[in-house]
């Protein structure tokens, strides 16, 4: 009989990582599995953002990443928390207004330690509009980024 409850509470643990990786899949920004666009997002923490590698990957919950090196992937792994982008990858600018638009991986902002990426296209500078009102654009995006995540 314990047996059997094990089972059915093991069962259950997997169903519910199985939902949350489907959620982070259909809320974060990648293509083809790959976040960033294939960017090292530990890179962005260095001062020197570059795209990463095929040769250094790793899939956190559903969402594989690209690295420089194999010290940068290694850092990811020990805090993905720390690296992953803000938003699940989107315009940040573009969350406080409740929209999913592609980024421009080479504009972006460091916030208290978060990897914040911006639209850039067109003329369109999307962190320029951000940084007149960060404060209140991002108590925005915090907001509708929880109603995409639940």
């Amino acid at each position: 009989m314990k047996t059997v409850l094990t089972l059915i509470v093991l069962c259950l643990c997997l169903n519910v990582v199985a939902q949350e990786n489907a959620l982070r899949r259909r809320n974060f920004n990648h293509e083809n599995g790959v976040a960033m666009r294939d960017w090292d997002p530990v890179s962005y923490h260095k001062g020197k953002p570059t795209k990463g590698t095929s040769k250094f990957t790793y899939m956190h919950k559903s969402i594989e990443y690209y690295f420089t090196t194999a010290d940068n992937m290694e850092e990811f792994k020990k805090t993905p928390a720390k690296y992953e982008p803000a938003y699940g990858g989107w315009c940040a600018y573009s969350m406080s207004e409740g929209k999913r638009v592609k980024i421009d991986p080479q504009t972006y902002k460091i916030i208290n330690g978060k990897l914040y990426l911006f639209s850039n296209f067109n003329g369109n500078n999307t962190m320029l509009r951000w940084n007149k009102d960060e404060k209140k654009f991002k108590a925005s995006a915090d907001k509708n980024w929880e109603k995409n995540m639940n």
